[in-house]
């Protein structure tokens, strides 16, 4: 005759399991993409890259959603991501980035993406959307262009200038920054603040003599300059000339710009310098809305924090950070400060 244990079953065992992996955090990202549901989307696949960081998959699939959201440059984070990953696995990555090159207006990126793709896959998926790519470029590039909505006018091409440097500024790749800097120098001359970048890129790149020689005589042409006050006291900081860099710092701490973007600089020139302190206070004063497209706040932020003991609010920032810019992980790491 059966024991009472023997008689009674386990109240749980046919309940069924929530999954909170990765794999299902996908598939409710793909369904809310596939409804249009954007934010819901970016939500879920966010989760999936939580559990998954390297899954190429999901970061290929929320770079699509960036996409499609024309977040252009969030989504080429995500493939180069996946491509400093998983090398040459996943060739479709050129074939997106030459896509969201070629929407930025950066077609001579584009076109290189579109050729590394047909390189890497002679016979690839997208082998002929990429042809067509590069035939559309070509045309762009080198043809006159009879339909007017396809030209781009001198604001435009003023506003992707801009943006493609600061988004190579952002991304420390100093070689990339220079070249753009340089058109940008050229065609827009009365643009002042493309000289200041291009030196600090100069000197980021090695050139630092011919960086120091071009912001000392600038700052002789306009002794006020707020961007070669703070290029030069980082110059001078990190070439070893103390005395130099005190002058000029002095005039600074008490200077309280009024753009956000200006406060920025001086809050990440306190940091560079070893004034974390001072920085956390010039960062904690930049309205959070204002900063969010800005890495190199996130980045020089925590940093500062983090000299100032204040390692569990770094944390958290750079955590929050990775969210919007995940190539900042990157940078940590190469500054050697995780």
């Amino acid at each position: 005759m059966p024991t009472r244990s023997e008689q009674t079953t386990n109240p749980t065992e046919n309940i069924a399991t929530f999954r909170n992996d990765g794999d299902f955090y996908f598939s409710c990202g793909i369904k809310a993409f596939k409804r249009k549901n954007f934010k819901k989307a970016e939500k879920w696949l966010k989760k999936a890259i939580d559990h998954a960081p390297t899954n190429a998959l999901y970061l290929c699939q929320l770079s699509v959603l960036y996409t499609e959201l024309h977040q252009y440059h969030l989504a080429n984070d995500l493939l180069q991501k996946v491509l400093e990953t998983h090398d040459d696995d996943y060739v479709d990555c050129y074939y997106l980035l030459a896509n969201n090159h070629a929407h930025l207006g950066l077609f001579y990126e584009a076109k290189r993406y579109a050729n590394l793709y047909l390189e890497k896959d002679t016979d690839g998926d997208f082998k002929e959307e990429v042809e067509d790519l590069i035939k559309v470029i070509n045309q762009v590039m080198f043809e006159e262009i009879e339909d007017e909505d396809v030209e781009i006018d001198d604001e435009d091409e003023f506003i992707i200038y801009q943006e493609t440097a600061f988004f190579h500024l952002e991304h420390e790749e100093w070689g990339e920054a220079l070249q753009v800097l340089e058109d940008l120098m050229t065609i827009y001359p009365e643009y002042f603040p493309a000289k200041h970048e291009y030196a600090y890129a100069l000197f980021q790149l090695g050139d630092r003599e011919e960086a120091l020689t071009l912001e000392e005589g600038w700052f002789e042409q306009d002794p006020q300059s707020l961007h070669s006050r703070i290029n030069l006291v980082y110059f001078y900081h990190q070439l070893g000339l103390g005395t130099k860099r005190d002058y000029l710092y002095s005039c600074l701490e008490n200077t309280y710009p009024t753009y956000d973007e200006k406060k920025m600089k001086l809050a990440i020139l306190m940091a560079q310098i070893g004034q974390c302190q001072s920085a956390v206070e010039r960062f904690e004063r930049i309205p959070k809305g204002k900063a969010a497209n800005y890495m190199s706040y996130y980045l020089w932020y925590g940093y500062a924090l983090k000299q100032t003991g204040q390692h569990e609010r770094a944390e958290q920032l750079w955590h929050k950070a990775k969210q919007q810019h995940p190539v900042i992980e990157q940078l940590i790491k190469a500054h050697q400060w995780d």
